[in-house]
Formats: structure tokens, sequence, C-alpha cells
């Protein structure tokens, strides 16, 4: 059974991984016969309450925080390597950008934790596919930006996209179901939330991505 690795970065949309994104990224890779590879880095965040989306003042684990979507069957990051893996996909939600790296702060200065850009590094070295979705790819752009220059989407976002291709990376626009593929770097990603206006368009462009990705295992 093909092996996906899914990196979360908390619960919840304003401070951790998009809940419907993942979600539809685990459903499309277990319908698709695959084994999803849960993981997190363990850190320490701020916690947005969703009620009023303002900071509460908490912090919270981020490995412990996205055990929630995991239903506890997750690994810590830092105990992977791109050989128990056959592809990787980041699900969306601000924590991509805040807690995976601080794009959501530098832009495209952004650095990234380093046991996720050390696994992205690997799986692209190893030429192994790698997926992304909503505001997700900004990750893949900061890790992977100058040496693959990949070609990315968020949407059509234009402030986003013009700090992604400062990164080396290149930006295309598509629509809220359309994907961004790039076949020579093995890279899939799509807008999700960035665009999508309710969860049934969320779950039909993660469903191509997740297939599009397992097809160049």
């Amino acid at each position: 059974m093909k092996k996906i690795g899914v990196i979360l970065s908390g619960c919840g949309v304003r401070d951790g991984s998009e809940i419907h994104e993942a979600v539809s990224v685990l459903l499309a890779i277990d319908r698709s016969g695959c084994q999803a590879v849960c993981m997190a880095p363990d850190i320490d965040v701020p916690v947005v309450n969703h009620l009023t989306m303002q900071e509460s003042g908490e912090t919270r684990n981020v490995l412990v925080e996205s055990a929630r979507i995991a239903r506890g069957n997750i690994r810590t990051i830092n105990e992977v390597t791109a050989s128990d893996l056959d592809a990787i996909i980041l699900p969306g939600g601000f924590g991509a950008a805040k807690n995976l790296c601080n794009f959501a702060v530098k832009g495209s200065g952004a650095t990234v934790n380093p046991e996720v850009a050390r696994l992205l590094r690997e799986m692209a070295a190893a030429g192994k596919p790698i997926g992304a979705v909503c505001i997700a790819p900004v990750v893949l752009a900061a890790v992977l930006g100058k040496q693959y220059a990949p070609t990315l989407t968020v949407g059509n976002d234009p402030g986003t996209a013009a700090e992604i291709n400062k990164t080396g990376a290149i930006h295309v626009d598509c629509g809220v179901t359309e994907l961004s593929i790039d076949e020579e770097n093995k890279i899939v990603t799509s807008p999700a939330y960035m665009l999508a206006s309710g969860i049934a368009e969320v779950a039909d462009g993660i469903d191509k991505t997740v297939k599009a990705l397992i097809a160049m295992i």
C-alpha cells in the first residue's frame, strides 16, 4: 500500500490546519487505496479563539492539536524520512504560514521549521511527489524555490503570488477546482479555501489534487 505523508500544522483555520481541507485530504487518500501518514512538528504556538477570531493569550502544542484531526494516529515529523513515504501533501490553514513557516509575517523572506524543510528537501531530492493546497504552497516556495523553481498556485491572490515569485518559485493563477501540475518537479498544488465558497468545492479540488499526486508515484 502506498504511503502518503500528511503534514499538519495544528487544528483550526486561524492557528493550525484548516479542518475541512485536512479531512478532505485524508478522505481522498483513503478512497484512493493509500495509507495516510500524519505528522506534525512538536512546537508550541499561540491559540486563536475561533468564536471571536482573536488570539486568546494561550499557547498549545501543534503535535497535540494535530492529533485531534489524525484521531491520535500521528508521528512527530522529526521521526519521518523520505524513505518512509511514497508522496507527501500539506493541507492549508493559517498554521501552514504561521507554524510550519513564518511566511505570514516575512513573505518571500520566510524561514521554515527545520524538520519540515528537511523532509521536503529529502522528498524533492528523491524525486517523490509533493502536494500542497490553499496557502500551504508558500511552504514549498520557501523551501524549494531557489533550487527547483517549482510552478505553484494559491489561486489568484496577487500579493501572495508576488511573494511566491520572489522566492524563485513561479506562481500560476488557477480556478478553485483547478490544479497546477509541475511534472518536472512532481509538485501538485490547488487553491482550496483561498478561492472556495464552500466545502464541496474544497473537496472536489483536493480530490483531484490527491489523485494527481498519487498518479506521479
